[in-house]
Order: C-alpha cells, then structure tokens, then sequence
C-alpha cells in the first residue's frame, strides 16, 4: 500500500497536466474566434485531405515506434540470454 500512493500521484497529475491545457482551449474558443483559414479549408472541402495527411502522418509515427519497441525488445532477450 505504501508503494501505490506515490504511483497514484503521479497517475492524478498526468491526467491533471493533460486535462487543464484542454480546458484553458475549451475556454477561450468562441464561435467567433474560429480560423478563418480552417473555415475555408471546410469551405473547399480540403479539410479533409488536411486530416488524411496528419492521420498518415500520426499512424506512420506509431508504426515506426511500435517497430523500434519490438527491435529493442529483441536485444535487450538476445543480451539477456
């Protein structure tokens, strides 16, 4: 018991330290303050080729990291044996 409060801590502060920044941004945007650029972009249609190129970008960054995990694993078994 001793050792989880410290891990619940840290586990309430990162959710603390991604919640407040998402809150402070639901919090100052108005419909008036939106974009101008992304309001033609959604005009246009383009926004979606916008949100294709980040989410290859996105799912290419995770296979990358999900690849390096599984090497690293790997020879840290191959140094280990």
């Amino acid at each position: 018991m001793k050792n989880s409060l410290p891990n619940l801590r840290r586990a309430f502060l990162l959710l603390l330290a991604l919640v407040l920044p998402l809150l402070h941004a639901a919090a100052q945007s108005t419909a008036d303050d939106s974009p101008e650029m992304a309001d033609a972009f959604r005009a246009d249609g383009k926004i979606y080729v916008v949100v294709a190129v980040i989410s290859v970008v996105l799912a290419g960054l995770l296979a990358l990291l999900v690849s390096l995990d599984k090497k690293v694993s790997r020879l840290e078994r191959e140094l280990k044996d």
